[in-house]
């Protein structure tokens, strides 16, 4: 198995439509033991449960906006796993009134939420675990969508922010290639997951999805989750910097045949 005595921690797991969750999936199934961490208790439940069908895991509370939630999280995972082979980090956040409207109108305070959590929260993470993962040819692995590159109604600032993590993920991945860590993101097509939900047109936008892409469907949780695994295995150990979209290749598109 891929992923077999490999250690993973992964963040964003929210329920089992969580893409975090797919990813998940896949690297439990090749044999990875995972930590997962959780934000407060109303979420502890759903993760609890989900925790179950993996192989001796491990959950912890972590709120990324807080530095020393992640400070605590990197303690924890050394005493109690002792080192990482990958990391994924699979959060996002704005504040459903800037995904209203015009992306003029975004508040200030709206603007840091979105790019502390959504973007700033992968270096802070990338930090703390990085010495967890020196000397394991480690691996750390972010979701972001097309909004960060293309506009997408309804997405405004975490489009924003999404550019952000992206950029972010080609700068740490010139820092931490020297320690033999690399450092690369998803970008997958929409999925109706609870993060979706606050972005509106969410079903409209995954049925214009299977109408104009080119493999004429939408994306699927699974077939995230297997890139996932392939981006934190070593089947992608010369792969860094990179931002893999997974999207039935719609991104590669600029208007359907049928309009013209």
């Amino acid at each position: 198995m891929l992923l077999e005595g490999k250690n993973g921690l992964i963040l964003g797991v929210a329920n089992k439509r969580s893409i975090a969750w797919g990813i998940a999936k896949a690297c439990a199934r090749e044999g990875a033991r995972l930590a997962l961490t959780y934000q407060g208790e109303r979420l502890k439940e759903n993760v609890d449960d989900l925790s179950k069908d993996l192989k001796d895991p491990i959950l912890y509370p972590c709120d990324v906006s807080k530095d020393e939630d992640i400070a605590s999280l990197a303690a924890s995972v050394k005493a109690e796993i002792g080192s990482l082979d990958f990391v994924v980090h699979s959060v996002a956040f704005a504040q459903r009134e800037e995904l209203t409207g015009e992306f003029l109108n975004t508040s200030r305070e709206g603007y840091r939420i979105a790019q502390d959590i959504s973007s700033y929260s992968l270096t802070a993470v990338a930090r703390a675990t990085a010495p967890l993962m020196e000397g394991r040819a480690g691996s750390i692995l972010t979701l972001s969508y097309l909004g960060g590159e293309r506009v997408v109604p309804h997405y405004n600032v975490m489009g924003v922010a999404k550019a952000a993590l992206e950029m972010s993920v080609r700068y740490l991945a010139a820092d931490l290639g020297p320690r033999g860590i690399r450092v690369n993101a998803i970008s997958a097509g929409p999925i109706k997951t609870l993060a979706a939900a606050g972005v509106g047109g969410i079903s409209k936008m995954i049925d214009y999805y299977r109408q104009h892409a080119p493999l004429r469907r939408a994306t699927d949780q699974d077939e995230v989750g297997d890139a996932g695994l392939f981006l934190v295995s070593s089947l992608s150990r010369g792969v860094t910097g990179e931002v893999l979209h997974v999207d039935s290749g719609f991104h590669a598109m600029a208007m359907s045949a049928d309009l013209v």
